[in-house]
């Protein structure tokens, strides 16, 4: 099998992660990249399954090794990257990779891989939905609100770089043109 990527972007709160679950949930050989993360981990997640957690001096000493295929200073201190051997350790195993990752990591890894890659946008309808979306989590205090919502804003400049735009209105709507999206390209042979 020869592997390809499908990349899902988005600004924080636009659904890209309940996306990229639904699409894990189907019958297709498909396997998550977990990323790597200097934040702290939250009460709910579990390293190694949601993210590989890093001390900050770790996750640096891995950028100096080159062991990352993207990484991303996303706030002061707080890196997120894909470490190279994610990609290999899938691929090895006959899947083809899934990536949540944010918009520049996203447009990165599609840079490196061109078209053996699919790189999805996934846009809230307003920017007032997304902050509604943001605020209904209770993880934000107003300064990262304000600061979450900058970066959306910034985010969503980039839009016209991926290979496909799919607004997420109706998260059932979205996830089936997801879906229908990256069976196509996944059936289509490489050329």
């Amino acid at each position: 099998m020869d592997g390809k990527l499908i990349i899902i972007s988005a600004p924080s709160g636009a659904g890209k992660t309940s996306i990229v679950k639904h699409l894990l949930d189907q019958d297709f050989p498909l396997a998550f990249s977990v990323s790597a993360t200097s934040r702290p981990k939250r009460t709910n997640e579990t390293d190694k399954k949601d993210y590989y957690f890093l001390t900050v001096e770790d996750f640096k000493k891995k950028i100096d090794s080159g062991a990352f295929l993207e990484w991303q200073e996303v706030y002061p201190n707080q890196f997120y990257g894909t470490l190279k051997s994610e990609v290999d350790r899938i691929w090895a195993s006959g899947h083809h990779v899934i990536f949540d990752v944010d918009v520049l990591g996203g447009l990165n890894i599609k840079k490196q891989f061109g078209d053996r890659a699919l790189a999805i946008f996934i846009k809230p309808p307003t920017i007032d939905c997304l902050k509604k979306r943001l605020a209904s989590r209770g993880t934000e205090n107003a300064d990262s609100l304000k600061q979450r919502m900058e970066k959306a804003e910034y985010e969503l400049s980039f839009e016209k770089f991926f290979d496909k735009i799919v607004v997420n209105e109706n998260l059932a709507d979205a996830q089936q043109e997801v879906m229908h999206l990256m069976k196509e390209f996944l059936t289509t042979p490489l050329t």
